[in-house]
């Protein structure tokens, strides 16, 4: 069995307060699915967009596969996540509201060998709460020194 592949997006918390979290499938062309298989993916730039009630992610790269030759797909062309009407609906809805925005924030292959994206409602952060991230996660950082030096 191969390496899990497990893709993230490291900015989107940093950069957005996450509100809720869903896992949607993802609609790939041919060579798309073997150059996940390698991590030859990003998703730091990606976002996601509902579209005539379909839910679709800009922006996401997938790095070309070498081996396929002429049948190539085109690496940030836009992909449609499949998602049931209703969620997609109760999504929509919650996105008219102010400041909300739907990210993706990890791509991996569940059990079964299907790519899937974790995709979370989001509301972008202030200047003042990426501060209060960074000192936090400096004390945390600090005090897991003092407790190393006293074992």
């Amino acid at each position: 069995m191969t390496a899990q592949i497990n893709i993230k997006n490291r900015r989107a918390r940093f950069e957005y307060e996450l509100l809720e979290t869903f896992v949607a499938g993802i609609q790939l062309q041919g060579t798309e699915i073997k150059s996940i298989r390698e991590s030859k993916a990003s998703i730091a730039e990606a976002y996601c967009l509902i579209i005539k009630n379909e839910l679709w992610i800009k922006s996401m790269h997938i790095a070309v596969y070498e081996k396929a030759g002429n049948y190539n797909h085109e690496p940030t062309r836009d992909r449609k996540l499949l998602l049931n009407r209703k969620e997609i609906n109760k999504w929509e809805k919650k996105t008219k509201e102010k400041g909300l925005t739907i990210i993706p924030t990890r791509l991996f292959i569940n059990d079964r060998g299907f790519a899937k994206v974790e995709i979370a409602l989001a509301k972008g952060k202030k200047l003042y709460d990426k501060r209060d991230d960074l000192k936090k996660q400096d004390a945390k950082r600090q005090i897991d020194r003092e407790t190393k030096d006293f074992k």
